[in-house]
């Protein structure tokens, strides 16, 4: 049983990491307009990996061998279906015209730098100037970085159903306009990469705060965020301020990681947390890309989200946190890319720097609170208002309520000792 779950594992690992690259390589080779094609074969090359490894046990070199075995079915298709399918474009379809030239050139795009090169591609045809941003984050996170709908789902506060009706509409806008895999010129990518940015973020929040696992973190989606963001910093044609900005502020929050969990597996929350645990050397990384990101003449939410990681990451306990900044970041940050979780987050500052009074007061003036009605930390800062106003009846009904639309264990354990310490002594 210890095997087979260890199977499992490896392969749910590897999906994360090999499938948008493995996606990127079939789709250069099928073309954008044959992207569920590719998912398709992506995704049998990993169940045959589980079916076959349990019998045969993991291979020397899994990577290659998912690769391998991608490519084979590929090739296979191809040949079977290249009179009722037009793949690739025209260059493609050359190199695709026989069995020889086929597999060289599956071996050439295999190659790492291709590969990184392909994913570029990936990411900003996903994000195509005439599908909306929401479908564009939505499919960058399905294609790219393994997300299964439910998960994209809990990430834009909205139904599976919905998730599945965006990704239809998309694959199908690419199969009816045939459209490239190119990297966009220079004066295209900047439309582009405010949805590139936000699906890698989107990665690294399902990491850095998993909202359905048993394990709060899960460094397997911090590394692949920090990873496709780090493929952005090294193009010339992508290394915008808001990019080196993104960068920043995972740095800054990865370098807490540490210090979030207990020996016991318990949260540890920002104000008791071991402070000698965080990790300088990302600290030192994280203000390298801030300082880049001050090169542009813009500011975007991912500069202000950086300042206030900054501003956590530098303080030298949480007493001395200089919450009137972070508030006016917040502020600003309300203004420039309003949202009710943004809102929600400026109502936490309120309570830091004006009192419980006050944050209740912002919290129900919250423009589109309904979006929050699912939204296990709007109740859990409402539970924490309750607290401080000394009415520990509501708090607990407050935390209750959350504890209820968590799917994460330990955020359930941390809810659940929140409710116990309103009561202490009893």
């Amino acid at each position: 049983m210890s095997n087979t779950l260890e199977i499992e594992s490896t392969v749910n690992h590897l999906f994360r990491h090999q499938s948008g690259k493995m996606v990127a390589v079939l789709t250069r080779i099928f073309g954008m307009h044959n992207l569920e094609l590719a998912e398709d074969v992506v995704q049998e090359t990993l169940i045959a990996a589980l079916e076959q490894w349990k019998i045969k046990g993991l291979p020397k070199n899994p990577e290659g061998w998912l690769f391998t075995v991608a490519k084979n079915k590929a090739l296979n298709l191809i040949k079977k279906q290249k009179n009722q399918i037009l793949f690739g474009n025209d260059e493609t379809n050359i190199l695709l015209s026989s069995g020889y030239t086929a597999e060289a050139t599956f071996n050439q795009l295999a190659d790492d730098d291709l590969i990184k090169d392909d994913q570029l591609r990936m990411m900003f045809a996903c994000c195509y100037p005439d599908i909306s941003e929401e479908n564009q984050v939505t499919l960058i996170l399905k294609t790219l970085c393994g997300f299964s709908t439910i998960e994209i789902a809990k990430a834009f506060l909205t139904s599976e159903d919905t998730i599945s009706k965006r990704l239809y509409r998309t694959r199908e806008f690419f199969r009816e306009n045939k459209i490239s895999l190119v990297i966009p010129n220079a004066e295209e990518i900047k439309s582009r990469t405010a949805a590139v940015l936000n699906a890698i973020y989107l990665l690294f929040n399902e990491g850095y705060n998993s909202t359905h696992s048993e394990e709060l973190i899960r460094k397997d989606l911090i590394v692949e965020a920090v990873t496709l963001c780090k493929l952005l910093t090294e193009n010339t044609n992508t290394r915008q301020p808001e990019v080196n900005a993104l960068m920043a502020l995972m740095c800054f929050h990865a370098s807490r990681s540490e210090s979030r969990i207990s020996a016991e597996g318990e949260i540890i929350l920002l104000a008791d947390q071991d402070r000698t645990k965080w990790n300088t050397a990302l600290i030192e990384e994280g203000i390298l890309f801030f300082n880049n990101a001050a090169l542009g003449d813009t500011i975007t939410s991912f500069h202000l989200q950086a300042a206030v990681a900054f501003e956590h990451c530098t303080s030298p306990n949480f007493k001395e946190t200089n919450w009137t900044t972070i508030l006016s970041h917040y502020e600003l940050l309300c203004k420039i890319q309003p949202s009710p979780i943004t809102e929600l987050n400026r109502t936490v500052a309120i309570l830091q720097v004006h009192g419980p009074a006050k944050a209740l007061k912002a919290l129900n003036a919250i423009k589109e609170k309904d979006k929050l009605a699912s939204y296990y930390l709007y109740y859990s800062t409402l539970g924490e208002i309750y607290h401080r106003l000394g009415d520990p009846g509501e708090a607990e009904k407050q935390f209750g309520i959350a504890m209820k639309l968590t799917l994460s264990e330990p955020e359930k354990r941390m809810l659940a000792s929140k409710i116990k310490n309103l009561y202490p002594g009893a």
